[in-house]
C-alpha cells in the first residue's frame, strides 16, 4: 500500500485555541470545569477531556452556580452568554475568532434592517449561535431548493452568511442561486468560509486525483471532515471518514491501493499517527507526505486566559462575555 499522506491537515488555529484554553483551565482552576457542548467535535479529544475533569453539557441548568464554564469553539448565542450571567457562571470564551466574526456580521446586519440568509446546516452548534445573534432577521437555508422557497425580503435588504465549516463547492452553489434570485443581495467583504477548511478541501480535491481510496480521520458530527470524505466521493472515489485506527475495516482495502490520508481540523495528529501505524503493520504501507499549502496562522488566547498574577491565572469574573 502506498499512502499519500496530506498537507494541510488536522488541528486548524481555532482549534488549537479552544483546546488551550481547556487545558489551562483545568490546570490553573482544577476539575471540574464545565464546558458548553463539546469544546470541538472530535470524540478522541472529549473523551480525553472528560478523563480529566472536564464536564460537557447541553444545558446550562446542568451547571452548578459559580462554576468555571467554557464555550467551545463553535460560538454561543447571546441568550446562552445571559443564562450564564444569570447563573453566576464564571465564563471563559474559547469562540473561534472566525465564528465571532460571522456573529459580528449577523449584527450588523440586522441593524441595518437586513433580512439574513444564513447558509448552513440545521442543528449544527456554531448554526444555532450564529442564528440566535439575530433569531428574527435570519433563515436558515441548506440547498439551492432551499433558495427557491425563500420569500421576498421584507424592505427588500437581503445580505447571506455561510457557517465557517462548510464545503466551499456546496456553498457556491447555493450563493451562485441566490444571486440569480436576489441580483442584489449583500454579502460581507472577506467570505465566511474559515482558511483551514478551504485548505484542507482543496488537499483532498488535489492529492485525491492520484489516490484509490481516501481515508480522512474525523467523528462523524465534525461538519468540516464529512465535508473531506464528500469531496472525495463526489470524484467516484471510495471515502472513509473514522474516528481512529479501531474503525478501520481492513476489507475496505486490497493491500495494494494509493490511499490518501488526511484529518478534518478538529483531530489529533495522534490518532493520524496511529492510523498510519495500523497501515503500515497490515498492509506494508509506505507514506508520501503530499503538502499543497503552508499554514501559519495563530489565534490568542482569550482576554480570559491571559490575565496571570504571580503565575497564577486569575479566576474570570462572573459571567464574562
Amino acid at each position: 500500500m502506498r499512502i499519500l499522506l496530506a498537507s494541510p491537515r488536522g488541528f486548524c488555529a481555532g482549534v488549537h485555541m479552544a483546546i488551550d484554553c481547556l487545558e489551562l483551565a483545568l490546570a490553573h482552576f482544577g476539575p471540574p470545569v464545565y464546558v458548553y457542548h463539546e469544546i470541538v467535535h472530535n470524540k478522541f479529544v472529549v473523551d480525553q477531556f472528560k478523563g480529566r475533569g472536564a464536564v460537557f453539557v447541553d444545558d446550562l441548568a446542568d451547571v452548578p452556580e459559580s462554576s468555571i464554564l467554557l464555550f467551545s469553539a463553535h460560538g454561543v448565542s447571546p441568550e446562552i452568554r445571559r443564562i450564564a450571567r444569570q447563573r453566576k457562571l464564571h465564563a471563559i470564551d474559547a469562540t473561534c475568532p472566525l465564528v465571532t466574526k460571522v456573529h459580528l456580521e449577523a449584527v450588523k446586519y440586522a441593524r441595518e434592517g437586513y433580512t439574513i440568509v444564513l447558509i448552513g446546516h440545521e442543528g449544527h452548534d456554531e448554526v444555532a449561535g450564529t442564528m440566535g445573534e439575530a433569531p428574527n432577521s435570519m433563515v436558515l437555508v441548506e440547498s439551492p431548493e432551499d433558495v427557491d422557497r425563500l420569500s421576498e425580503p421584507a424592505g427588500g435588504k437581503i445580505a447571506y452568511l455561510t457557517q465557517t465549516t462548510l464545503s466551499v463547492d456546496d456553498a457556491d452553489r447555493i450563493i451562485t442561486r441566490l444571486r440569480e434570485r436576489f441580483p442584489m443581495i449583500a454579502n460581507p467583504p472577506k467570505e465566511d468560509i474559515c482558511y483551514a477548511t478551504q485548505n484542507r478541501q482543496e488537499a483532498v480535491r488535489l492529492v485525491s486525483q492520484g489516490a484509490d481510496a481516501v481515508l480522512v480521520l474525523g467523528s462523524q458530527n465534525s461538519s468540516n471532515s464529512q465535508r473531506l470524505a464528500e469531496i472525495a466521493r463526489e470524484s467516484n472515489i471510495p471515502a472513509y471518514l473514522v474516528d481512529g485506527a479501531a474503525e478501520i475495516d481492513p476489507s475496505w482495502f486490497r493491500g495494494d491501493e494509493t490511499v490518501l490520508v488526511t484529518a478534518g481540523a478538529s483531530a489529533p495528529e495522534q490518532v493520524v499517527e496511529e492510523c498510519l501505524e495500523f497501515l503500515r503493520q497490515r498492509f506494508g504501507a509506505t507514506v508520501e507526505p503530499r503538502s499543497v499549502r503552508e499554514e501559519d496562522v495563530h489565534f490568542p488566547l482569550p482576554k480570559e486566559m491571559r490575565t496571570i498574577v504571580g503565575g497564577t491565572l486569575v479566576r474570570p469574573a462572573s459571567g464574562t462575555d
